[in-house]
C-alpha cells in the first residue's frame, strides 16, 4: 500500500516537472514547481515511515517550509519584474 502511495508520488512528481518546463506561463511553472516541493516533502514523509526514521520528518517539514518561503520570493520577484516600465515607454511624472 505505501509502496503504491510512493509510485503515485513520484508520478505526479514527474507531471509536475513536465508542467514546470513545459508551461504557457511563468506562474504555471512557479505552480508546478511548488507542487514538486511539496510532493518531496510528502515523499519524504513516506519514506520516514516506511523506514522507521521518525527525524526525517523534520526535514520534509523544514523542505516545505523552505519551498513555501521560496515560492512567495520567486512570484515577488516576477511581480516587481512585471511592474516595471519597458525601456521604450514613458514614465508617467506627476508635476505639480
Amino acid at each position: 500500500m505505501f509502496l503504491s502511495a510512493s509510485l503515485a508520488i513520484l508520478v505526479t512528481m514527474v507531471l509536475a516537472l513536465i508542467r514546470a518546463l513545459r508551461g504557457p506561463t511563468v506562474y504555471d511553472r512557479v505552480l508546478a514547481v511548488n507542487m514538486f516541493g511539496t510532493k518531496t516533502a510528502l515523499l519524504l514523509s513516506v519514506v520516514a515511515f516506511l523506514y522507521g526514521r521518525p527525524d526525517f520528518l523534520d526535514l520534509a517539514l523544514a523542505y516545505a517550509l523552505i519551498n513555501f518561503v521560496g515560492v512567495l520570493a520567486v512570484l515577488e520577484f516576477f511581480q516587481k519584474q512585471s511592474a516595471k516600465p519597458e525601456a521604450g515607454e514613458a514614465q508617467d511624472v506627476d508635476r505639480h
